[in-house]
């Protein structure tokens, strides 16, 4: 992962109620922050239970350099939804922001509905970009209870998490991936890790209803290869979004946005080009206080 290093040293970082922010784009952190792009769309990355926040660094680097708000995020130790939901709403509060862009993988992509559903009154999520993700935790039955992980040794959840990656042959590009995240494995207290994965376990699911009554825009991302989330779970998530836009990746795996970004990258920027010259946008091109307010 030779862009890693680079990306490190043009991040921003910042602390904000136990939160680490990866900022990236052309606007430096505090800038971002200022009055007249608050009240304008952001694109938050949520990373899936194994990783950190700069498993992101190849959307955050490239999307940023493209006139971007683009924001990944690690948040602190939650032990339910709900509790995850009324964190990460506070947190924009004290940011301003009041309306997003959500991109998630797996644990991601779930909470990130989760939040959707959270603040359905204040429709606050503009849009839903999932990947490897799932509607109902009931995925991972094959996982121990969640009431457990708060009791467990860090080395055997690690090694429930390794359990999931593919064992058999894989493209270069993907193992590179699975490589880096398990670099990234290594760095997770146990703690952290248990909170991932009782989020992860414990009985839940997303109301796809109240998400779609939103009228928002969805993008899928199906990966065609090998991934650790089973294609019955993917069938599931694209039933309960019959309107979602669907981005079919040839190769990626179970990190595709380590393995195959630049394809992923496009899909995005497409999706978020939707929202060009409205006051939802992720990028610069709104003139605010003119009257083409939308």
């Amino acid at each position: 992962m030779f862009w890693f290093r680079p990306f490190l040293s043009q991040c921003t970082l910042s602390a904000e109620s136990m939160y680490i922010l990866h900022v990236q784009g052309q606007r430096q952190f505090h800038d971002i922050l200022s009055h007249d792009l608050c009240t304008g769309g952001v694109l938050w990355y949520y990373r899936p239970a194994t990783g950190t926040a700069d498993i992101y660094f190849k959307q955050l680097m490239s999307l940023g350099s493209a006139g971007f708000r683009v924001i990944s995020v690690d948040y602190p130790i939650y032990w339910s939804h709900d509790e995850w939901c009324i964190g990460f709403s506070k947190l924009l509060d004290a940011l301003g922001l009041d309306s997003v862009h959500l991109f998630g993988a797996s644990l991601g992509g779930f909470l990130a509905q989760k939040f959707a559903e959270h603040t359905k009154n204040s429709r606050r999520v503009q849009s839903l970009l999932l990947t490897n993700s799932f509607i109902d935790t009931n995925a991972f039955k094959h996982l121990p209870n969640s009431k457990l992980y708060k009791m467990m040794p860090g080395f055997v959840m690690k090694r429930l998490v390794l359990k999931s990656f593919p064992r058999s042959k894989v493209d270069a590009e993907v193992a590179n991936s699975i490589d880096f995240v398990i670099e990234r494995l290594d760095s997770i207290g146990r703690e952290h890790l248990a909170s991932r994965m009782t989020l992860n376990t414990m009985p839940a699911y997303v109301e796809p209803q109240t998400i779609n009554a939103q009228e928002m825009k969805v993008m899928i991302v199906d990966v065609l290869d090998q991934s650790a989330i089973a294609p019955k779970v993917f069938e599931e998530v694209s039933k309960c979004y019959p309107e979602a836009k669907v981005a079919h990746l040839r190769s990626g795996g179970t990190f595709p946005y380590l393995s195959n970004d630049q394809e992923l990258n496009m899909y995005i920027k497409v999706h978020l080009r939707a929202f060009s010259q409205t006051r939802y946008t992720a990028g610069d091109d709104f003139e605010w206080g003119s009257n083409s307010a939308k």
